[in-house]
């Protein structure tokens, strides 16, 4: 592959502010550390390197550290950190009785808001600390007298509200597994994941809102608790207070303002740092989605480490992520709780037509420290030419992004529309360890277009082809040492095949994730697509995402999406499909354009051989881009071997690619001259 950039690199875009990076909490961690673990290296505790150095060096003692810094909270003590370190089997903390649910509540001021709930008209309402913790001890005596122990399912079809947390905390603190997908799934595609799991509850709402428009869930909801045969009861959520219809259910149904508003005491059992905390989903874009399984403690470790840390969140900050809940970066926004500090649940689009920055707004009038969003939202914020400053945003610290690789190009549009000072984190990680790979802290240097570096804990290298670490060269993203985070198993996976095939079986007790990445010499990374979606022309292969950056930095493209494919004959045809910007035709003066901002800003090698304008680029729910998929529609594959309908935004777009690849194939056909036999 192609190295990243043929020019020499930049200086940072925005090196750490002295001040702020030393009166951090990861700096105050570093001094922690070599005070009492007698941690090597770490005589600045603002140098990020060195202390990153030692959490992969000595993994015992960095993640004793974080337990004992956060006071890990623990009913039995652990026999030793590490007990195995091979991968996959790695065995964290053995001995150690805790649960996650109580460290959630904990550290929150009984009048201080816990939750804030906001929606796109600006609306909302507040809960504390009190009030979150008497409404979990109510759902979970509610789970309880359903029937729910240790080790059942509950699962909720929710929207991002106060009551998926709630849900989840509660059966949390019974020792139950939450797993939980939001209304825009068919009930077809929630039942795909949740039937696996054989649940006992389902929690569900009666809809949602998004750009406008109240959508009703109740017939939805309704089919999906008929596809489950194994529920006991479903309790049913008036979120748009829009009526539950008396014919309900088969089997006992529960509104959740008799599920949430009895008076309980919480108690909270005790299980073992491994026992099941949720189980979290692959995008199923081709068959049943995999159940990922994750446990209380090492997401309880892995959470405190990157929001406590990395993100710099504790009592009295607040955080507000543009997500659904079923994107990981649900899970994390929730655990904003561990740290003591408030988190934002938000219903809507993140842009309605009606009010398009309504989320700077609601980072305005709530404090937001933390604001956390994708590079597709910021980069249709520059486009539609929205002023986040005309709103106080003095209070945000950091803007994390994740979901894909951030151009280079958004950092000074950040710089100069929302705040000079502010930290832009561009992240990268994933479902699989509900977590980061790499991203930022106050004490590492911000790179525009890169990640500032590995997070703590994660021993993150780039592979050449020969499974050889390199720098400064696109290799594969492996992690070399296990996480605590990393899946404790696969659901139905009995002997753990799925899971081995999954992560470890190019590197054997390696994590092979599946991305191209760069690690440069100067410490932070360049995340260029999957793998697996590698553009391979004339033996050189070449990142997706390079194009994509540089050709929705136009102006007259909306989005974009460049494949590579293998042809019958031996050939290699790379198409780029461009969605046009409003009132914008595909000529040939703007493809000229597209072809030379690539050639310029990536390499002759990366200019497309067609650019084709189409209606939509398909996506995961989560807004991935689909492109292995769209390469097999083109060469040919069968729409049902490729993708499963239900895990795409626009399912229609199947049938689209499908047709694209069916007229290509007939125009390529020899022709057969009249007469030949």
């Amino acid at each position: 592959m192609t190295t990243p950039r043929a020019t020499p690199y930049p200086e940072p875009f925005l090196p750490p502010d002295p001040k702020a990076a030393a009166n951090s909490r990861i700096a105050d961690f570093a001094r922690w550390a070599a005070r009492h673990r007698d941690a090597e290296g770490l005589q600045d505790p603002t140098d990020y390197q060195a202390l990153h150095r030692w959490s992969v060096t000595d993994l015992e003692g960095f993640w004793a550290a974080v337990w004992e810094y956060f006071d890990v909270d623990a009913t039995t003590a652990y026999e030793r950190v590490l007990d195995e370190e091979t991968m996959p089997g790695a065995r964290w903390f053995p001995g150690a009785t805790l649960n996650y649910a109580h460290h959630a509540l904990r550290n929150l001021h009984p009048d201080a808001p816990a939750i804030s709930a906001l929606d796109e008209t600006g609306a909302g309402y507040e809960i504390t600390g009190r009030e979150l913790r008497a409404q979990v001890a109510s759902v979970a005596a509610t789970l309880r007298d359903l029937g729910v122990g240790q080790g059942d399912r509950v699962v909720g079809y929710l929207p991002n509200t106060p009551h998926a947390i709630i849900a989840f905390l509660a059966a949390a603190s019974l020792g139950a597994v939450w797993s939980v997908c939001g209304q825009d799934y068919a009930p077809k595609a929630a039942a795909d994941r949740f039937a696996q799991l054989e649940p006992t509850v389902l929690i569900t709402a009666d809809g949602y809102l998004f750009n406008g428009t109240t959508r009703d869930r109740r017939a939805a909801s309704l089919d999906l608790a008929a596809a489950l045969p194994t529920l006991k009861a479903t309790v049913l959520v008036d979120h748009l207070d829009l009526g539950w219809p008396q014919t309900r259910t088969a089997g006992l149904t529960v509104p959740w303002q008799d599920a949430a508003t009895r008076t309980e005491h919480l108690t909270i059992a005790p299980v073992p740092f491994d026992h099941p905390l949720w189980i979290v989903f692959s995008s199923g874009t081709t068959g049943l989605p995999k159940g990922i399984v994750h446990g209380h403690g090492g997401v309880l470790l892995e959470h405190l480490k990157i929001l406590g840390l990395h993100c710099d969140l504790g009592v009295g900050d607040r955080l507000l992520w543009y997500t659904t809940t079923h994107w990981m970066m649900w899970n994390l926004a929730v655990s904003t709780l561990l740290t003591g500090a408030a988190t934002c649940t938000y219903d809507g689009s993140p842009a309605p037509v009606a009010r398009p920055d309504i989320l700077w707004e609601l980072a305005a009038r709530h404090k937001v420290t933390v604001f956390g969003t994708s590079p597709q939202y910021l980069l249709a914020m520059a486009k539609l030419g929205i002023e986040p400053a005309v709103h106080d945003l003095s209070s945000i610290r950091v803007i994390g992004c994740t979901g894909s690789a951030l151009p280079a190009s958004a950092y000074p549009w950040v710089r100069d529309h929302v705040g000079a000072d502010v930290q832009l984190a561009s992240t990268s990680g994933g479902t699989d360890v509900v977590s980061g790979f790499a991203g930022s802290a106050p004490t590492a240097p911000v790179w525009a277009g890169e990640l500032s570096a590995p997070n703590l804990g994660v021993a993150l290298a780039a592979y050449d082809g020969a499974g050889r670490p390199v720098v400064d060269q696109v290799g594969e993203l492996v992690v070399t040492r296990p996480m605590p985070s990393m899946p404790l198993y696969f659901w139905n996976d009995p002997d753990g095949s799925r899971y081995r095939d999954a992560y470890f079986s190019a590197y054997p007790g390696v994590w092979r994730h599946g991305d191209w990445t760069t690690v440069t010499s100067h410490g932070s990374m360049i995340v260029h697509g999957r793998s697996d979606a590698t553009l391979n022309r004339n033996g050189v292969r070449l990142g997706s995402a390079d194009i994509h950056d540089i050709v929705e930095h136009l102006p007259e493209i909306a989005e974009a999406l460049v494949i590579g494919a293998e042809e019958p004959d031996g050939g290699y045809w790379m198409p780029l499909f461009v969605v046009l910007a409003d009132g914008v035709g595909l000529d040939e003066s703007l493809c000229e354009k597209i072809r030379d901002a690539i050639r310029t800003g990536a390499s002759p090698r990366h200019v497309p051989d067609e650019i084709l304008a189409v209606p939509a680029i398909p996506h995961t729910k989560t807004g991935k881009k689909l492109e292995v998929p769209v390469k097999r529609l083109l060469q040919g594959a069968h729409a049902d071997q490729v993708l499963n309908p239900s895990a795409v935004d626009n399912p229609d777009l199947i049938a689209y690619f499908a047709g694209l690849g069916a007229e290509r194939r007939q125009a390529r056909r020899p022709h057969t001259p009249e007469g030949a036999s």
